[in-house]
This record gives C-alpha cells, structure tokens and sequence, in this order.
C-alpha cells in the first residue's frame, strides 16, 4: 500500500511514520512533504498513492489550502491535535479524522474503515474518490412566489423544512423561499455529504450547524444558523446515521 503523509513536524513524522509501519503490514511510505507546496508539486507529478494522512496544519498553510490547488485522488485520513476542524475535514469526503498523538488502535480503525468503503464499492484509489464525487445532484432550483421567479443554488441553502404541509427553504442569509418539492423529493435531489434529513420537518446544510448537544439517550438537538424558533431535535430512528453522517461516512441511500 502507497503512503504519502503530510507532515511539518519532523518528530510527529518518525513517530507517526513508526506507527504505520507497525500497524499496516503492507505500509510503503512513498513521500513525505511538510509545506502545501512541496505536496502540491509531488501530486501534479507523481501518480496517486492508495491513502494520504494529512495534518491541517502544514509549514506554509492549511491541508484546506492544498486541496484548493491541487485534486487529490486518493482516500485521505486526517490527522491533527485540533478537533475544531472536523466538520470541514469531513465535507471534503476523508475517510476519518485521528487526533494526536495517534493510538495504534485508532489507525487500525481508520484503515478498517477504508477496507470497508472498498469492499462496498468494489474499488480501490481514485475510483474510490470518484464515487464520493460522481453523482451528479441539483445544483440550483428555481424559485416561483407571486407573480416572480427566482434562482437560488444550493450553497446558499442553510435549510428545508416542512409547515402547514408546505415546504420552505431558508438561506445562510436568512431569506425563506416556498419549494415546489417536498422533503423527500429533495433528500434525494441533494448532495448527502452536505444535506441530511433530521427529523420529519428539517431537512439541513451541514454548514447551518451552529451548535449540537445531548438531548436524551441518542437523540440531539441542533441549534441552526440562521436561527429557527425551536431548535430541532434529530429522530431517534435518524440519530445513529446522523452521527455517521457528521463523521464522514455517507449513509447509503
């Protein structure tokens, strides 16, 4: 197995790469890079390794920035002392997110994980990527009230939600548009690595996510942004995919 690690740390990386060798029998470390450039060059000259464990923080900037130069066709597995950036790391479709120091028991874990996405797909590598990014889902609906018409995309929708046996949009700049769909039409219209149906009533952006706490056993509460009057609470039915769902792990539809 081919491994590229991002790390600017150079005793995080003899650590780290320590630890590969020892849990990954297969494990061949084909390069090390500690600046977004260095990565970015060896990615636009070299072809894709099976796996990449990224640090965020990186000599001349963020993982994030990376990934905005150059396409990355392989599985990437995170890892970082930060857990502030787990909700980005995720919409940009890694495999899981390992906080430093890493546990033996935690990478074995993250490799699993890989292996099960394979096995699911039938595929290894880019492929594997491709299939978290070829479905092609709606990209803009058109908007009708009164007598006017309007397009909105769908970066701006924070939210959809159901009242009165309507169905409603909110975007990120508070404005609410009426819906020709109802929830389940476009559960299935959106992306599920940005979108997840919660409950009943709310069908949610990941990014409108301003706040999660317990509710009760499994369930959640989620405070949104914009801000709705009753915070929703995610189903129990829905709870246990919603929690792989902010993890990364799309559930399958």
């Amino acid at each position: 197995m081919n491994i590229v690690i991002l790390e600017d740390e150079q005793p995080a990386y003899k650590r780290f790469s320590k630890l590969v060798e020892e849990t990954i029998p297969n494990a061949n470390i084909v390069a090390h890079h500690e600046s977004v450039q260095e990565a970015k060059t060896w990615f636009e000259e070299n072809p894709s390794p099976d796996v990449v464990f990224m640090d965020i923080h990186l000599a001349d900037g963020s993982a994030f920035d990376l990934m905005k130069m150059v396409k990355i066709d392989a599985p990437i597995i995170f890892t970082t002392a930060y857990d502030q950036y787990a909700i980005e790391a995720f919409k940009s479709a890694s495999i899981d997110y390992l906080l430093k120091p890493v546990k033996k028991e935690d990478l074995a874990g993250a490799m699993q994980k890989l292996d099960d996405f394979r096995a699911m797909f039938k595929v290894s590598g880019e492929a594997l990527i491709q299939n978290f990014t070829n479905t092609e889902y709606k990209k803009r609906f058109l908007i009708r009230f009164g007598e006017h018409i309007k397009t909105i995309s769908v970066d701006e929708l924070a939210y959809c939600y159901s009242e009165n046996k309507a169905t409603f949009a909110r975007t990120f700049e508070g404005r609410t548009y009426p819906m020709d769909h109802n929830l389940d039409a476009l559960e299935q219209m959106l992306d599920p690595r940005d979108f997840f149906r919660i409950n009943r009533q709310y069908l949610i952006n990941l990014t409108s996510i301003d706040e999660m706490k317990t509710y009760s056993k499994a369930r959640v509460i989620v405070t949104l942004k914009p801000a709705v009057k009753e915070p929703p609470i995610v189903s129990s039915e829905r709870s246990a995919d919603f929690k792989l769902w902010l993890a990364g792990e799309l559930p399958i539809k």
